[in-house]
């Protein structure tokens, strides 16, 4: 009797030991498995610790880069081969390292930018507070011209296939041409009505959203003139616009919410898909066949082209409020854009007096989002 009892308690005690050992052997495993590593991005930077924490196949924010500085902020752009992210803070343009965040110095004495244009060394600033475009020397940051805008200065682009520069003039219903290479007007075109963004075919033509009408115009850049107003369909100020040159569509962020794809040669929209609450930039990505477009809710869409006329809604990444606009890197896939800190679930933009809300802003960021 007292032997069938010691043996089964030995019985037991193995079973206790066995279990313990198991334990401890995965505790151990653990301790000396490696770990998750984010790389430094230097002192004024954060990894986005859930994409650290959980690898996603698809885009996602992955760095915050925090600046600080007044609440303002609207477009922004990259210099590919220079590796240069430029981005409008307020009254002043910061330059930062396109592979690290680290700011490079900053472009002053431009009040109220809204944007600039690269063009081979040099920046063109729209100047909103000035009615003025500054030519920059992106060496030294150095301003070496003034020019005199219409009123209120907002998008300004850039078509090497004419040399000219094309400045959107929020408040005199006109558009700026300059001569990139003179750095000079060539002339001003009445487009009757509120001007955004634009785009050209690098063919003598291009096209500019009237944020105010729900159409865009179409300018002959050779004599100047505007050639036709079209209407867009099922589209309500129309903000942002990018052109693909092989399909020849255009891809215009309305800004109730919707991404309208329209045929400017034929005046029609092939296709609408939904996008997220105030939209202000649109991006193609061409070797991709990707659009991109961000919107003041803390919403990148994606939509992938399948053929002129097809389109497939890809995703929805969630970024921050305020990041509405955005420059993409075509060399590694990365996006930036810009906001500020704890903007409320009210606003989509800068607070008041620049946005239409007013509330207390954290600090300016620039974010980045990649795969």
């Amino acid at each position: 009797m007292s032997l069938q009892i010691a043996s089964k308690n030995f019985v037991v005690l193995r079973l206790i030991l066995g279990s313990l050992g198991t334990a401890l052997l995965a505790a151990c495993g653990a301790a000396s498995s490696p770990q998750p590593t984010t790389a430094a991005n230097g002192p004024s930077s954060t990894a986005n610790p859930s994409a650290t924490a959980n690898a996603k196949p698809g885009y996602h924010l992955t760095n915050k880069y925090t600046i600080g500085g007044e609440p303002g902020w609207d477009y922004v752009a990259i210099d590919p081969e220079a590796r240069r992210v430029y981005v409008t803070h307020y009254s002043k343009i910061e330059v930062l390292d396109a592979d690290n965040g680290k700011s490079l110095g900053q472009i002053t004495d431009t009040p109220g930018v809204h944007g600039i244009a690269l063009v081979k060394g040099k920046g063109f600033t729209s100047n909103g507070k000035a009615d003025t475009v500054s030519v920059i020397d992106l060496k030294t940051n150095a301003h070496v011209a003034e020019i005199k805008a219409g009123k209120k200065p907002d998008a300004i682009t850039y078509d090497p296939g004419t040399d000219r520069v094309f400045v959107s003039n929020g408040d005199s219903d006109d558009v700026t041409v300059i001569d990139a290479t003179a750095a000079k007007v060539v002339g001003t075109i009445p487009v009757g009505g509120a001007p955004e963004y634009s785009a050209a075919d690098g063919k003598g033509t291009v096209w500019v959203n009237l944020e105010d009408k729900n159409s865009f115009v179409t300018i002959d850049i050779k004599t100047l003139k505007l050639t036709r107003t079209t209407p867009i369909a099922g589209c309500e100020e129309p903000a942002s616009m990018a052109f693909d040159a092989v399909n020849r569509r255009l891809f215009i962020g309305c800004k109730n919410n919707l991404l309208a794809v329209v045929d400017p040669d034929e005046g029609r929209v092939v296709k609408a898909l939904p996008i997220g609450e105030h939209v202000d930039a649109t991006v193609f990505d061409a070797a991709n066949h990707l659009i991109f477009a961000p919107t003041g809710d803390g919403m990148l869409t994606i939509v992938r082209q399948d053929s002129a006329d097809a389109y497939t809604l890809v995703d929805n990444v969630k970024t921050m409020r305020g990041a509405k606009t955005m420059a993409f890197d075509p060399k590694t896939g990365k996006i930036f854009s810009a906001t500020v800190e704890n903007v409320p679930a009210t606003a989509t933009a800068p607070p008041k007096p620049i946005g239409k809300v007013a509330y207390d802003p954290g600090p300016f960021v620039v974010i980045t989002i990649e795969k």
